[in-house]
């Protein structure tokens, strides 16, 4: 199982680069879009790329964050818990969360296929969109199995202190 979580770890990691390469990639084309609109010669399907990388960028940088508890949270109350009630809290709202991502994930895949057979392209630059609905579904998938070592450490601590 350890293993198993490593190699997640290293998806991980390597989505994380991805995600900073593409909110890279959007910036610098927004501003090279901005010049060359001011210059007269506009980036043809600008918008459909930077949109293609927003997505991908919140895809990518989903896995990550939550790794590193970066992610909103309200705690004013559950900090004045006891720690092993804390622990029930994070159990329950990670096997709430790992249950609806899994759903997500599923269902983007789903909708990934049926753009792929429908051959549904974008506006513009006729990009096949079911290549970015791909992408997000696996990265909601990195994501979900994140939340299940969540889960698998949490319910390790709370043996461990029984």
């Amino acid at each position: 199982m350890e293993l198993f979580f490593k190699g997640v770890a290293g998806i991980r990691s390597i989505l994380k680069v991805a995600g900073a390469v593409t909110l890279t990639g959007m910036m610098l084309l927004t501003c090279a879009d901005v010049v060359g609109r001011y210059l007269g010669k506009p980036i043809f399907g600008s918008v459909e790329i930077v949109g293609f990388c927003a997505t991908l960028t919140a895809a990518l940088a989903l896995p990550y964050a939550h790794a590193m508890k970066s992610h909103i949270g309200v705690e004013i109350l559950v900090q004045r818990l006891a720690p092993q009630k804390q622990m029930v809290i994070e159990l329950c709202t990670n096997t709430v969360a790992l249950l609806f991502f899994g759903i997500v994930t599923w269902r983007m895949y789903v909708y990934a296929e049926t753009f792929r057979e429908s051959g549904e392209v974008s506006m513009n630059l006729e990009l096949p969109e079911h290549v970015i609905i791909y992408l997000t579904a696996f990265c909601f998938l990195i994501f979900a199995l994140t939340i299940l070592e969540d889960i698998v450490n949490a319910f390790k601590l709370l043996l461990e202190k029984k």
